[in-house]
This record gives C-alpha cells, sequence and structure tokens, in this order.
C-alpha cells in the first residue's frame, strides 16, 4: 500500500472522532438547558403574582403571569415603586440593580483574576483576555476610525458590561426569583447606561474642541458671511442635529430595552406553556441576539464620541480629500489653471 492511500485514512481515522466529540458535547449543553430549566420549574414554581409560593396556580395565564414582571422590577430594599409605571424615580434597590451589582462583580473578579500575573509568555486565561481586548480593539477602530483608538477601553467596558447583564437573564434563578432580573430588562438601568454614553460623548465634545467650537456645530453663525440665505440654511441644519443630540440617549436605552424585555417575554411565555420542553433553539437565539444588541449599544456610543469629537471644518476637510482621491477629483487636480 503506497503513502498516498495511508495519509487520506489517517486523516480520516483523525476526523470521525472529532466530530462525534463536538456533536455529544452540543447535546451535552443542550441536556443541561434543559435538567436546569426543569430543576428551576420544580424548586420555583410559578405562582399568581398577587399571592404567594404554593398556592394554586391555573393553567396557562397564572403560568405566563408568574413567569414575568410587568413592567416595573420588584423592589428588594427601600420604597416599593409603582407597578404600573414603565420609568421609577423611586429611591429604592430594586432586583435590577440588585442584579446588575452581582454582574458588575462577577465581571470585576473574572478579569483580575484572568489578568493579575501580566506574564510575557500568558496563559490560557490570560491569553483570551488579551485576544478578546485586541479582537475588539481592532473591530471598534476599524468601523470608528484611528480617531476612536483612545475610546476604546470605554467601547469594550461597555461591550462586556451589557453582554453578561442580557445573558444573565438566560440563567434558570435569574427571572424566576423576583430578587433577581436581568438588569438591561429594565427601562430604568438602560436609560442609566444611555446617560453616561450621553454625558461621556457630549463632555469629550466640549474638551475636544472648546465651549465655542462645539456649539458652533449646532449654531453655525460664521455661515452668514455666506449670505442670509447660506447662514438660515446652516443653522436650521445645525437646529436639526441639537434636537438628534438628545434623541440618542431615548434610541440607546429604548432599542437595548425592547430588544431584551421583549426576548425574555418570548422566551418565559414559550417555556412556561411548554414547561418541561424547553425551547432550546429560542435560546440559542436569544443568546445571539442578546450579543448582537451589546455590540450595537457599544459601537453607537463609540460612533458617537467621534463624530462629538469633529468639527464640522473637518468633516468638511474628509469631503475634500475624498473627492480629490477620486478619479474626477485627480482629473480636475491634474487640469491648469486658466
Amino acid at each position: 500500500m503506497s503513502s498516498d492511500e495511508v495519509v487520506p485514512q489517517d486523516a480520516e481515522a483523525q476526523s470521525a472522532p472529532r466530530g462525534r466529540g463536538l456533536s455529544s458535547r452540543w447535546f451535552l449543553l443542550i441536556g443541561l438547558v434543559i435538567v436546569g430549566n426543569i430543576a428551576a420549574f420544580i424548586l420555583v414554581p410559578p405562582f399568581p403574582r398577587e399571592g404567594s409560593p404554593g398556592e394554586a396556580c391555573a393553567f396557562p395565564v397564572c403560568f405566563i403571569n408568574g413567569t414575568l414582571e410587568f413592567p416595573a422590577p420588584h423592589t428588594v430594599i427601600g420604597p416599593v415603586a409603582p407597578a404600573d409605571q414603565l420609568i421609577t424615580f423611586t429611591p429604592s434597590i430594586s432586583s435590577t440593580i440588585l442584579t446588575m451589582w452581582i454582574v458588575m462583580v462577577i465581571i470585576l473578579v473574572t478579569v483580575i483574576l484572568m489578568t493579575r500575573r501580566r506574564d510575557l509568555l500568558p496563559g490560557r486565561a490570560q491569553n483570551a483576555f488579551e485576544f478578546l481586548y485586541e479582537f475588539m480593539g481592532d473591530f471598534g477602530v476599524s468601523i470608528a476610525g484611528a480617531a476612536a483608538r483612545p475610546y476604546i477601553p470605554l467601547f469594550i467596558a461597555f461591550f462586556i458590561l451589557i453582554l453578561v447583564s442580557n445573558w444573565s437573564g438566560l440563567v434558570p434563578p435569574i427571572g424566576r426569583l423576583d430578587q433577581l432580573r436581568a438588569p438591561t430588562s429594565d427601562v430604568n438601568i438602560t436609560i442609566g447606561l444611555a446617560l453616561v454614553s450621553f454625558i461621556y460623548f457630549e463632555f469629550q465634545g466640549f474638551r475636544r474642541l472648546g465651549v465655542r467650537g462645539y456649539l458652533g456645530k449646532f449654531f453655525p453663525l460664521y455661515e452668514f458671511r455666506n449670505g442670509i440665505a447660506a447662514g438660515g440654511i446652516a443653522l436650521f441644519v445645525g437646529l436639526v442635529e441639537l434636537m438628534l443630540e438628545f434623541v440618542k440617549p431615548v434610541t440607546l436605552s429604548m432599542r437595548l430595552f425592547g430588544n431584551i424585555y421583549g426576548g425574555e417575554v418570548a422566551l418565559g411565555v414559550i417555556t412556561a406553556l411548554t414547561i418541561a420542553f424547553v425551547p432550546v433553539a429560542l435560546l440559542g437565539l436569544e443568546v445571539m441576539l442578546n450579543a448582537i444588541q451589546a455590540l450595537i449599544f457599544s459601537v453607537l456610543t463609540l460612533i458617537f464620541i467621534t463624530l462629538a469629537i469633529e468639527s464640522h471644518h473637518e468633516a468638511e476637510g474628509h469631503i475634500a480629500e475624498e473627492a480629490l482621491g477620486s478619479p474626477e477629483g485627480e482629473g480636475q487636480r491634474l487640469q491648469p489653471a486658466h
């Protein structure tokens, strides 16, 4: 038998166990998800929101209502917030705030343990964190440009915090107990995150361009030098951009809240109706969509920062450079002056 015939057989023999190993891991993961949801159903069964555990619960309405919170989160410590209000101003510790603190502690401890040595020849944990940081950093720069490089740490911090907060709602204890709920399923938490993002990129705009330069983006009074019509149009566009600045935190918060809360409602309803027949496919879809929402929030924050620190003159300069770099622009640049 020649060597050419032996090599494909060896390769086939090596790839077959690997394929079986991957499929067995997927079946094991699915089995763990099903067992975890069944255990959560047994240990924390649905009960009427106005009642207490152990009371009779009619199927299916009570099962659905017992799995969800509408819309305000449960109050753990402090004055109870009105249950019929979406946005609350009650000074208390809610279930979403408590879960957010737990998520923050888990992230900080994990990052410290993964990077505590900082070896030149990193181990698996440090290597994984450095790979994630470099990958996300290169991705952020490719999206927002080189000007966004100083703000990459904030971009990655937002992504990790929101990602873990989104995924926390998929763990059976969270969402089944009144004291624990996914932070980003509460609009009060997403508004807080959006306000942090809004204050930061507005601060960077004032710091980078100065008060006069930054406000000049929205009140371009210098355009009146080119005529009343040009000045009026520029001022109208600037006022529209000023209004859009205050829309940014609204879109950031509502997009994140709507997708996470809507996904939890769909997952909770289907899980309550099917009980043991856990919708594993829907759970996998939620894992992917939650990661996408975390990425959208962090990418938009990075883009808003780069837009805030760029003046209109710089934007016009970029447009001029692109025009000169095009074939038509090259022809205009090489054309002799008359």
